[in-house]
């Protein structure tokens, strides 16, 4: 368990590091998903499976959802 726990940190490291590092609001927005998810399975290793599941819900979802969608109407059209 220690060593699922110690990898999904190292996941989780490269994850943070890959959302601040984007500079495209888009696909920072799906990193920012993809990151989501690995904090879900960090919460389920650490046996933590109602703040895994809202982590899913909120962080991995619903969030980056949002984030695209404003992205999306907040680019300029071509004329």
């Amino acid at each position: 368990m220690i060593v699922l726990q110690s990898l999904l940190l190292a996941f989780i490291a490269a994850g943070a590091a890959a959302v601040v590092l984007t500079r495209d609001p888009a696909r920072q927005a799906v990193a920012m998903g993809f990151y989501g998810l690995l904090l879900t399975l960090w919460f389920l290793a650490v046996n933590a499976p109602d703040v895994a599941y809202s982590q899913l819900v909120v962080g991995s979802a619903i969030v980056p959802f949002v984030l695209l969608v404003a992205v999306s109407r907040t680019r300029k059209q071509p004329k």
